[in-house]
């Protein structure tokens, strides 16, 4: 189904899911296997990326060789509880500018407890994308509120 509608298939965790569903890749977080040992099970050919909440975590992260980083959180969540500190948009700024310094170009998606209305001011922290779940899966009308988050992203 991902493929018919040119969508990419990540698995959250589950490494070895990720062959036999033929999946595009994988998602782990701080708990989960390490990036370097997915990467020797799946190889190149897949896409892994994983949950930062410092500098530091992606230093590590790019290292291990992830594709991509999810950051955050923005705000407290409670998807998110155990990340910790908050970052806000200033963190997200320090960041990415660490990550500029360093040269670390890897997509750098926020996450944690975003809303409709923290998209403008998220994407011009540098970041490359945000990841909402919260704001969807709460809401009274999923469908209108998902709707509404991608008018405000094309404006």
């Amino acid at each position: 189904m991902c493929r018919e509608a040119g969508a990419t298939f990540i698995i959250d965790d589950r490494v070895e899911l990720v062959r036999k569903l033929q999946a595009d890749g994988v998602h782990l977080g701080k708990n989960d296997m390490p990036i370097a040992q997915a990467r020797q099970i799946l190889g190149e050919g897949f896409i892994i990326g994983g949950t930062a909440n410092t500098f530091a975590d992606i230093q590590a992260h790019w290292k291990a060789g992830a594709d991509y980083i999810g950051c955050g959180p923005f705000r407290f969540t409670t998807t998110k509880e155990k990340l910790s500190p908050v970052l806000g948009l200033e963190g997200y700024r320090e960041i990415v500018g660490q990550m500029k310094q360093a040269g670390i170009n890897l997509p750098i998606v926020a996450i944690g407890g975003i809303t409709a209305d923290d998209i403008t001011d998220l994407l011009q922290t540098g970041v490359t994308g945000i990841a909402i779940s919260g704001a969807i899966l709460r809401a009274d009308d999923p469908v209108a509120a998902m709707r509404n988050l991608i008018k405000q992203i094309n404006q």
